[in-house]
């Protein structure tokens, strides 16, 4: 599983998060990330192209734009359905659910997180998108 080459956005307002995020995703194990970064919703769209990024790492809370009203945003004008993942503090059921059901957020994982963690929860999301990322995977980035 890990030969994949996947190239994900970390958006997070605290840049010690994004590391950690980073830092985390890369000693998964769950494949070879290549990392972009940006700061905050409005920082993400400037940079998003769906044919460069295959998965994204949102946080919920962010100044400028939320983590949900970015995904509303990637969701309108993404060429093919990307794999989102929420990363955030947000651990009450209902807003779980929201982000589930509204956005469409295809993982969740809340902060503070462990790299087991991770895997834990993200290992499903990798499994059943496989077969997606490795149709990617083949392609020349």
């Amino acid at each position: 599983m890990g030969e994949m080459n996947l190239r994900a956005m970390v958006i997070d307002d605290s840049a010690i998060m994004r590391k950690l995020v980073m830092r985390s995703l890369s000693e998964s194990g769950l494949a070879n990330f290549i990392f972009a970064e940006a700061e905050d919703g409005v920082d993400a769209l400037q940079k998003f192209d769906s044919d460069r990024v295959d998965i994204l790492f949102v946080d919920w809370n962010m100044p400028r734009m939320s983590g949900i009203e970015l995904i509303r945003q990637v969701r309108a004008r993404q060429k093919r359905r990307i794999p989102i993942v929420m990363i955030t503090t947000e651990s009450t059921m209902e807003k779980v659910q929201e982000a589930l059901d509204e956005v469409q957020v295809d993982a969740f994982v809340i902060k503070p997180f462990t790299v087991e963690l991770l895997q834990k929860n993200l290992s499903p999301l990798f499994a059943r998108v496989g077969g997606f990322f490795g149709e990617l995977a083949g392609k020349p980035g």
